[in-house]
């Protein structure tokens, strides 16, 4: 049986302001395997991308704790302070890129804020560069580049550092929707192949279901976890394209808008 890489026990959250206090979080506890893809889904505001934060160690919760099991601990890094964390990787709704950059030297950044550029490292970054269709684009600027393009750019950026697990907050929702699932597929496809673990935040519900392993559906604040499901497409191919043609997804779409539209008092779900 895998073992989880993560594990979250009762958290619990809350925003401050002069105004006051509001509930964010209320004891959210769930395990994520390694190499699993899980997606985070919920009514807008519920403390969704508030709850990779606090995986990543950007807040703390006020209550609760955020725990790698041993097997899920980096080795090399017996004698840092972080040995009992695995390294993470963040990948934000936009991409972040330095425009007074190339797209290589945004790509190798992380790298040196680490200093970790190396020639192995370089090498691995050009290879990145080259697998993901950016190699002859490398010493252009940003701004020369498409949305897509610049979401695959910072990818690399994220996957130089070699992440054992990945957080995804809606990295496609900036993107028009032919290239959300263009660029989605190529990302997944990328994760999938490294054998990443990965947990991605989005509003999209056919998003969610087309690229996860599993869905945790978050209630409105202050967020529990509503349920928890699995996803077993039948289908030929890997694309969310095709993942969308499989015969469990439109079950799946109109368990997900039940759930969620009972949180937000939604209308009956079109279909997709």
């Amino acid at each position: 049986m895998t073992q989880p890489i993560l594990e979250l026990n009762d958290i619990c959250y809350s925003y401050h302001s002069l105004k006051g206090e509001t509930d964010a979080l209320s004891h959210i506890s769930f395990q994520v395997k390694k190499g699993e893809f899980l997606a985070i889904v919920g009514p807008s505001g519920c403390g969704k991308s508030t709850l990779l934060s606090i995986i990543f160690g950007l807040i703390a919760p006020e209550s609760g704790e955020v725990h790698f099991p041993r097997d899920a601990r980096n080795e090399e890094d017996e004698h840092s302070q972080l040995k009992n964390c695995p390294r993470i990787g963040y990948m934000l709704q936009h991409d972040h890129l330095l425009e007074w950059r190339t797209i290589y030297k945004n790509v190798i950044l992380g790298l040196e804020i680490n200093h970790q550029v190396t020639p192995e490292k370089t090498a691995r970054a050009m290879e990145l560069l080259k697998d993901y269709g950016l190699y002859k684009f490398k010493d252009k600027k940003p701004g020369e580049l498409s949305g897509g393009m610049k979401q695959r750019a910072a990818l690399i950026r994220t996957l130089i550092l070699d992440p054992e697990i990945l957080l995804l907050d809606e990295p496609f929702s900036a993107l028009d929707y032919q290239t959300r699932l263009s660029v989605s597929s190529d990302i997944c496809s990328i994760i999938r192949s490294a054998k990443k673990t990965a947990i991605l935040v989005t509003h999209d519900l056919s998003e969610a279901i087309s690229l996860a392993d599993r869905i945790l559906v978050l209630s409105k604040r202050p967020a529990t976890i509503k349920c928890d499901i699995p996803i077993h497409l039948t289908v030929t191919g890997t694309s969310p394209l095709a993942s969308r043609n499989a015969p469990e997804y439109q079950g799946y779409f109109n368990q997900l808008w039940k759930e969620i539209s009972d949180e937000s008092h939604m209308p009956t779900p079109p279909d997709d």
